[in-house]
């Protein structure tokens, strides 16, 4: 399931009044729900992939971004730790609440391009980058595992007891700020929840796009495994991505196992970027950029960086490669 579930109720058909003839011929899936120890339903013995292909259609590939997290067990160990966000910045934005997180760390190393104009999406332009993904390790519980473990800020010791996190150490106040993040409510003009399965976050995205007829994309380091350094990346190409003036971004989140911030955003665009790193590293970077930025807090570190006011210009940045972003297929 998606959680909390006093923070998002949808209706079953999507978006109201929606009767793009593309959401009849790909009809939402019916979010069946039973737990490992009900049994019983076809669905109850579905592996995650198994799940993914049928509800999405065929063309729909699973990115590297979620296979890398599927497997057996618990991966959790007190002596390895959480997944570590480290120095990178969440991209967070809206009047209150996340406005001024980003600032701190990002003026950490105030050359890092983090934000950007759209403009810079063109070829030869330079910005420095550094891609990491921070949920290397970290697994996907399957949806019947993950429903039946408590996924609440007031159940925070029986998780922290559940999966061996000691209280009062670092890893126990990250999962209590994961559940409270989790729980808080959505921006204007927002769609979000916590996704704890894969199949929770397939039929959360499903469900808010209206259709199954989806696709999913992360940012790919090409014929390398792991992160890269931070370094000097030129843009040697940039296509729009169709059918993003609203789409779905999937953050992961430091937990015990795996969970992504899911949100729904309007007045945006997506863009697919071929870069080459100092180092010769190429990446195919996927950028978002937020072409409405009016109810941002005035002093996110985007618009200190950019030198622009909240409602000029679109604000863009490119995501890592443990992020996901779901659209329409175009």
């Amino acid at each position: 399931m998606w959680h909390p579930k006093s923070a998002l109720k949808l209706p079953r058909g999507g978006r109201r009044g929606d009767e793009d003839p593309q959401k009849k011929r790909n009809p939402l899936p019916q979010r069946p729900h039973v737990s490992a120890a009900q049994g019983g339903g076809s669905h109850a013995a579905m592996s995650p992939e198994q799940y993914w292909r049928s509800i999405l259609p065929d063309s729909t590939p699973m990115p590297i971004s979620i296979s890398q997290l599927l497997g057996d067990g618990y991966p959790y160990s007190p002596a390895v730790g959480l997944p570590k966000r480290g120095d990178r910045v969440q991209i967070r934005y809206g009047p209150n609440i996340y406005g001024l997180a980003a600032s701190q760390q990002f003026f950490k190393d105030p050359t890092m391009g983090l934000f950007f104009l759209e403009t810079n999406l063109q070829s030869s332009k330079s910005i420095k980058l550094h891609f990491a993904n921070m949920m290397a390790g970290t697994k996907f519980l399957p949806r019947g595992e993950a429903d039946a473990v408590p996924f609440s800020s007031k159940d925070l010791q029986e998780i922290l007891a559940r999966f061996g996190v000691r209280p009062g150490s670092v890893d126990a106040s990250v999962v209590k700020n994961t559940l409270l993040e989790c729980e808080l409510p959505a921006n204007k003009g927002e769609k979000k929840a916590c996704a704890t399965s894969l199949e929770s976050m397939v039929d959360f995205v499903a469900s808010s796009l209206g259709t199954r007829d989806i696709k999913a994309a992360s940012t790919f380091l090409v014929g390398k495994d792991g992160d890269t350094p931070a370094q000097e990346y030129t843009v040697t190409g940039a296509r729009r991505m169709p059918e993003t003036g609203q789409l779905i971004a999937c953050h992961p989140e430091s937990y015990p196992y795996a969970v992504f911030m899911c949100h729904l955003t309007e007045a945006t665009r997506a863009y697919k970027a071929s870069l080459v790193g100092k180092d010769g590293a190429a990446v195919e970077a996927v950028a978002v950029c937020h072409t409405d930025t009016a109810e941002w807090n005035p002093k996110h570190a985007a618009f200190q960086v950019l030198g622009v006011k909240p409602g000029t210009v679109p604000v863009c940045h490119f995501v890592q490669p443990d992020v996901v972003v779901w659209t329409r297929r175009g």
